[in-house]
């Protein structure tokens, strides 16, 4: 018998004791315990909305699938470990199938709301270690995600997100990608306050790319060790990618070195890119060493996007941008418009004087 069934049924019996009539007593949230050797989806397919599932310490080869609101999984912190399950075992699980190791996905018709993800490790995964899909109000915290082979945490379709305090690293793409959709072209997404803070982004292609969406804030994230630290990325879509605030991040030695791909000339030695966005407030952040030769090599750079749109009205204020080449600050956005440097710390600026 379950807790929740005990409750109940002792609710039952006081009320009939009382000789009170009443409504049927709520059913109370349940925890449920996963321990190594178990199933996580097992525990998750049995919770309800509202429900717990607790992952003890251990290492769990298995990919999970959350399409259900109200959910928490949590861990033991770095303790509980999750990576990829052998090939047979990924059979039935469809986010196995797509090379991710959590999954949270709702429809069009039905977003999955208020799944929290605390607290666990993931490593390994073909594509990325979390992977939602319109949700609203998701929550990763305290989760370290790591050596996957795209997006180390990502989402698309997806409002009111909270992606805090996690460690992303070694992701064979962005530590961190937020964009509107993946699957097709598409206006930019507003995400109703989405925020990127407190995380550890390192050693990763780009430590995070926010692509085509608005009101979003990132801020209090410490950048390293990527070949760029942080993109911004908007085109000609409507509505525009924008209104974003990117706020008292450290983005220091993203230096690594990464080849040009299909969509994107070669990258080392960024530290923040704007790539045709519009209305984004970059201030108070500290941003140095970041070295490279590459077109987005720099501390804060402006750039027309990858289909040449221009950048408007974007506001670069109140930085502390020192001992970055090619350039401090860079505006390489010829055509862009109402585009400001305002009261920023730095050396050497392109063209001069934005210093």
């Amino acid at each position: 018998m379950t807790k929740r069934q005990i409750t109940c049924l002792a609710a039952t019996a006081m009320l009939a004791a009382s000789g009170v009539a009443a409504a049927a007593p709520a059913q109370a949230d349940v925890t449920h315990h996963v321990s190594p050797g178990q199933s996580i989806q097992a525990a998750v397919d049995a919770a309800r909305p509202g429900d717990t599932v607790v992952i003890a310490a251990g290492t769990y080869h298995e990919s999970v699938l959350i399409t259900r609101s109200d959910l928490t999984l949590r861990g033991a912190g770095a303790r509980t470990v999750i990576k990829p399950a052998a090939a047979a075992a990924r059979a039935g699980n469809a986010c196995a199938a797509e090379g991710n190791g959590i999954c949270v996905t709702g429809t069009a018709k039905q977003t999955a709301n208020g799944v929290s993800i605390e607290a666990l490790s993931l490593s390994g995964f073909a594509k990325s270690g979390v992977w939602a899909s319109w949700t609203d109000r998701l929550t990763v915290r305290g989760v370290t995600s790591e050596k996957n082979g795209t997006w180390g945490i990502a989402q698309q379709r997806s409002t009111r997100s909270v992606l805090s305090g996690n460690i992303v690293r070694s992701n064979g793409d962005a530590g961190i990608f937020v964009a509107n959709t993946v699957s097709e072209e598409a206006g930019a997404t507003d995400t109703l306050g989405t925020r990127i803070s407190g995380n550890v982004m390192t050693d990763n292609r780009i430590g995070a790319t926010v692509r085509r969406v608005r009101n979003l804030a990132v801020q209090g994230n410490t950048m390293t060790s990527n070949c760029a630290g942080l993109f911004l990325v908007g085109d000609e879509s409507k509505p525009r990618a924008g209104d974003l605030t990117v706020r008292h991040n450290i983005v220091a030695r993203n230096n690594k070195a990464c080849a040009a791909t299909a969509r994107l000339p070669e990258i080392q030695g960024a530290g923040i890119v704007l790539t045709g966005t519009e209305d984004v407030v970059v201030e108070q952040n500290m941003v140095w060493n970041n070295v490279g030769a590459s077109p987005f090599s720099g501390g804060i750079v402006l750039f027309k996007s990858v289909v040449g749109i221009p950048g408007t009205d974007n506001v670069i204020r109140d930085n502390l941008v020192v001992s970055n080449g090619a350039a401090d600050l860079a505006d390489r956005d010829s055509g862009g418009t109402g585009n400001r440097f305002v009261a920023n710390v730095c050396g050497v600026s392109e063209p001069a004087g934005l210093c």
